[in-house]
Formats: C-alpha cells, structure tokens, sequence
C-alpha cells in the first residue's frame, strides 16, 4: 500500500473536520435533553463543544483516519461517543416518544446548522476573493460532511438518529416494525456499511439520496456565490 504525503495531508484534514462534525452532532443531542430536563449529559460533562468530551478513540480517529488514507483497508465506518440520556426525567410537556425524537432530531439539525455556517462563510470568502480550492475545501470538509452525517443519521434504523424519528411517526399498530428494528437494527446497519465488500449495491442505493441533496446544496451555493 503505497500512502502519499498528499494523502496523510488530506486524511489529517478529513479527520479534524469530521471531529468538529462529532462534537457538534453530540452536543445537539446533550443539549436538548437537557431542556427537556435530564441532567445526565450535564452531569457527564457532555452540555460542551469541547471534542475532548465526544470523541470516542476508536469510532471517531483511527477507524476514521484509516479509511481516509485508504479506502479499501476499511470501510467508511465511523461513530463519537453516545449521549447518554434518561428519557424518564424529561418533561412531561411532550410524550415520550417525541422526548426521545427531539432529542435525536438534535444531532442532525446541529450538522445542518454547521453546513449552513460553513456555506456562509464559502460566500463571504468568495466575494472576499478567497482561491477557488480554499473554498472547495470548506465545502468538502465542513458542508458535505455535515450534510452526509446529517442524511445518514436520519436513516429510519436504530440506533441511528431516524430510528427515533420513526418511532414517533408510525402509529401505534405499527409497533411491531419498530420493535423489529430495534432488535435488529444493529445488525442491518453493519449489513449496509459492509455491502460493498460483499458485492451489494445496497450503500449505493441509500447514499444517492444524500448525493442528491449535496448536489442541489451544491447549486443553491453557486447561486449564492453568483448573486
């Protein structure tokens, strides 16, 4: 395997943008449920954007930074340290159900909220005169990985954010299918993160709606740019 100092470069780069990614994710989690009134991620030291607090050392640099620099060593597999929460302390005002998917909506919006920040600053920078290749590295490491945590998150299967989603949007006769999930979930994200090793197009299939949404933000950007 024949690694570049190019490659290293860009991996560092890859990994620092994607600890910010984390954090924020993580802290949007920690934050909401402490709102709705759980003191568990306050009392865990996770109400911060510190990265030191939601990093996980396996999930969120080596297997991360391995896949960057090359990616066909491991699949693109990658996670930060879980908010823990107790959904029972949270407020009576709302349900359980939409507790817990307020909570997990929380970590998506917050890297929607990034990429949003991120494509302000790519506009300001361009009217500024920033280079073409400073602004596609803001757009690659900040607003498209955002926006790809923030799609694949929502994915409709436990312990993924959207599984939470789900849970809320289905009515109760439908229980059996969250139950499902929820046992299963698990293994049917692996199945997914690992299909192209095993010849499936099944990763393919799930990520060309993310590549449609980046491609349109990546328009709206070009717009933006232009006006």
């Amino acid at each position: 395997m024949n690694i570049g100092v190019d490659q290293i470069q860009q991996a560092i780069l890859y990994l620092i943008a994607f600890v910010l990614c984390v954090s924020v994710h993580e802290y949007g989690h920690a934050w909401v449920a402490n709102r709705l009134g759980d003191p568990t991620p306050r009392m865990q030291g996770r109400l911060t954007l510190s990265p030191l607090h939601h990093i996980d050392p396996i999930g969120t640099l080596l297997i991360p930074f391995i896949s960057a620099v090359s990616p066909t060593a491991l699949p693109l597999m990658a996670w930060g340290r879980p908010v823990q929460t107790n959904p029972l302390a949270y407020t009576r005002r709302y349900k359980l159900n939409t507790g817990r998917m307020l909570v997990s909506i929380a970590g998506p919006t917050m890297n929607l909220l990034m990429a949003l920040l991120a494509s302000l600053v790519i506009v300001i920078a361009s009217h500024a005169g920033a280079s073409a290749h400073f602004q596609g590295a803001i757009f690659n490491y900040l607003v498209q990985l955002n926006l790809i945590l923030m799609c694949f998150n929502l994915l409709p299967i436990p312990p993924l954010d959207g599984g939470a989603v789900l849970a809320w949007v289905l009515p109760r006769s439908w229980q059996g299918v969250v139950d499902f999930l929820q046992r299963y979930g698990a293994f049917i994200l692996l199945l997914l993160v690992l299909s192209p090793m095993l010849g499936l197009p099944l990763l393919s299939i799930v990520m060309y709606p993310m590549a449609i949404v980046i491609g349109i933000w990546r328009s709206g950007l070009v717009w933006a740019i232009n006006l």
